[in-house]
């Protein structure tokens, strides 16, 4: 089965980084958020990527031609005048087959998706953004979507809310006191999308969000499910989601580790 990634936007909102790089290839750990979103479907057995280019996009691909070198001990002989490599001692490199697409540099979400559809053999395929991880249980939002009979499936989260929260008496007591409250009851898209072919009729092109026109259709003739995660999910949208991820990643304890 299919992955999608939308790797192609500008992420204006964590420019710090993303004005030298693409915002999926700002690090956590040492290795781009792609790669560690790549790993929570590789390692549930979702193997085979198309990853929707745009901004800055020659270095993803410039990351993925040299990825298997660079996670390979290898034996380089110079001494005929050229480098050669003669032998690969040992590697790390994951067993991915990765297709990396140009889909514009100003396209919008659903546009990109409409440009990959070709390589994606009309049949049901899985998406999600290039800035978010999560411990999510991938087999059972498969289950999920199959269960609905639907032509689309959306993970719904509830983020855990920025600031503190207080529970006051009528004479202004502080009655409890909660950090971080899981957001404000209220579930959010979290990515990380079950589609059928049916859904790419929805997109008519470049211009095309896919949040908006084809996911609203969808909802109205009743096509579109939400599968509830009520694990952990993050998305990397600022530099202090980046430093809360980081965080987690050096600390061992990152929940999207699998």
């Amino acid at each position: 089965m299919k992955v999608v990634i939308l790797a192609g936007g500008l992420g204006t909102r964590i420019s710090e980084e993303s004005h030298l790089r693409p915002k999926p290839m700002i690090e956590i750990g040492g290795k781009p958020i792609l790669w560690h979103i790549m790993k929570i479907y590789s390692q549930q057995g979702f193997t085979d990527f198309v990853i929707c280019l745009g901004y800055k996009g020659f270095v993803v691909k410039e990351y993925f031609e040299h990825y298997f070198l660079h996670e390979s001990d290898v034996t380089f002989d110079f001494r005929g005048g050229e480098r050669t490599v003669t032998k690969i001692h040992r590697h790390q490199a994951e067993p991915w087959r990765v297709t990396l697409v140009d889909t514009g540099l100003d396209t919008m979400t659903g546009g990109r998706l409409k440009r990959v559809a070709r390589y994606l053999e009309d049949e049901t395929f899985l998406l999600t953004y290039g800035d978010g991880v999560a411990d999510i249980d991938l087999h059972r939002l498969l289950a999920h979507h199959r269960s609905h009979g639907k032509l689309a499936t959306v993970t719904a989260v509830q983020p855990v809310g920025r600031f503190g929260s207080l529970v006051l008496s009528s004479d202004l007591s502080v009655e409890t006191f909660a950090e971080k409250p899981r957001g404000d009851g209220h579930w959010v898209s979290g990515g990380f999308f079950v589609f059928e072919p049916g859904t790419l009729e929805r997109i008519d092109g470049d211009e095309t969000m896919l949040e908006k026109e084809p996911l609203e259709r969808l909802a109205r003739e009743g096509q579109l499910t939400a599968y509830q995660h009520t694990g952990y999910w993050q998305s990397m949208d600022t530099m202090r989601d980046k430093a809360l991820l980081e965080e987690q990643w050096r600390s061992g304890s990152a929940p999207w580790r699998l």
